[in-house]
């Protein structure tokens, strides 16, 4: 494969490019590296390469004319990847994609980046290796290059080293080990020195399992799981309770203070099909508890009867399943009880987050997942048309409306309360 790397700074590749592996394969001649520095094709005494940006802003700008020929200067580009935070994200699977490719051309960023229109001039696949920022293309470039270029054929000394790594079939990869069996009073599992085979295999699979949902339960949902696989991780987060992010998400349903249509502050009554939904959610998702809030009395009684029924009485036995979901419901007169009963039972101050069909919001579902690693979230929704004003001065914040960017966004609450569970707790399981 030839990488054609075009960069400020060719001195940058020289150490990395001579050593371990990729420094054999370049000598074997298996990967061809070259470096065009664009300062070559400068017009002027200085070799200027950028600009300042039009409109006005903090950078400079690389400069089309001197880019575009430095690209021209290439007789075959192959696919023409510029590094950029805007990019597709570098993953396994992209790498081995383009590991595909007979050569790739490199544009290795500085500043603020290229003139927009060398991406309508040229036919640029966008690259980024993560979510930050860099000084510079010059590092990123080095990560694609060696992610790619180990993926060709004889560039390990085993052919099927990569097939169990890290990402290659969807998971972290497992622990390793070596001599000495023992040290510093910490020995191998037992099973690595015990030559079953297959014992070995198993260990290190569900030891991939595990890690993958302690460090990035997000690749599960991509992952090729087998029955034996989700079996494990099903008594694997038995065990390990404390796992389970949402076990931080309380969620309360309130019918008083509420908005009816013409704006006036009122109290409407609970619905059965709300409670036994949301319940149901609550206990698919295994959450910390649901809370119905209502102040009128004959509504409490009327809410703890249909729990009772159930969880205790005939309703248990006709269909379990629904009474360990109501398990989950707490009736409290007010949103001040459900979250002093909160942190009663968590210890912890809770982080209150409401919802709303109306507005852009002010945080967002990734800064709620955020908060639920550190503590409880208590999320709030709404009954009639809404929250009151008088309870919207206590919330922390607004999460963002489901289909904001929409005309339509009018939900029943219990669709808005799966969607939003859901969607917040997505990159777990």
């Amino acid at each position: 494969m030839h990488f054609q790397i075009l960069t400020l700074f060719p001195e940058y590749f020289e150490s990395p490019l001579s050593m371990g592996l990729l420094g054999k394969a370049i000598d074997a001649e298996l990967v061809k590296v070259d470096c065009i520095n664009p300062r070559t094709f400068a017009t002027d005494n200085h070799q200027t390469v950028d600009d300042k940006p039009y409109g006005g802003g903090a950078g400079l700008v690389m400069l089309a004319p001197i880019m575009s020929a430095a690209l021209d200067s290439i007789p075959e580009k192959g696919k023409i990847i510029m590094l950029t935070p805007k990019g597709r994200p570098l993953t396994q699977e992209y790498a081995k994609e383009l590991s595909s490719s007979d050569r790739l051309t490199i544009l290795c960023g500085r500043y603020e980046g290229f003139d927009g229109r060398l991406e309508e001039l040229y036919d640029v696949e966008q690259v980024s290796v993560g979510d930050f920022v860099l000084n510079g293309g010059e590092s990123a470039a080095m990560c694609l290059i060696e992610s790619v270029a180990r993926l060709l054929p004889n560039f390990m000394h085993k052919e099927e080293s990569f097939l169990f790594e890290s990402f290659s079939d969807g998971l972290l990869e497992h622990a390793h080990y070596t001599r000495p069996e023992e040290f510093r009073d910490k020995k191998i599992p037992e099973v690595l020195a015990s030559g079953h085979h297959k014992n070995i295999e198993k260990w290190r699979r569900e030891e991939s399992l595990s890690l993958t949902l302690k460090n990035r339960p997000d690749l599960l949902a991509k992952a090729s799981l087998s029955s034996a696989d989700t079996s494990f991780l099903r008594e694997y987060l038995k065990a390990n309770k404390n796992l389970r992010l949402g076990k931080n998400l309380w969620l309360a349903l309130v019918h008083y203070p509420v908005l009816n249509k013409f704006g006036d502050t009122v109290a409407v009554s609970l619905t059965n099909l709300d409670v036994h939904d949301m319940s149901r959610i609550s206990c698919s998702y295994n959450l910390g508890g649901l809370y119905i809030v209502t102040p009128i009395e004959d509504q409490q009684e009327l809410a703890n009867t249909l729990v009772k029924h159930w969880t205790e009485g005939a309703g248990k036995e006709h269909n379990p399943d629904r009474g360990e979901a109501l398990l989950k419901v707490i009736v409290k007169e007010n949103v001040l009880a459900a979250v002093s009963d909160v942190r009663e039972k968590t210890g912890q101050e809770p982080y209150l987050v409401t919802t709303s069909a109306q507005g852009v919001g002010s945080v967002s579902f990734e800064q709620v997942q955020t908060e639920l690693a550190q503590r409880p979230v208590l999320l709030i929704f709404g009954t009639g048309h809404g929250l009151a004003p008088e309870l919207m001065q206590e919330i922390s914040g607004m999460l963002r409306p489901l289909r904001c960017f929409d005309e339509y966004n009018h939900l029943s609450v219990r669709s808005a309360v799966a969607i939003m569970v859901d969607r917040l707790l997505l990159d777990v399981y």
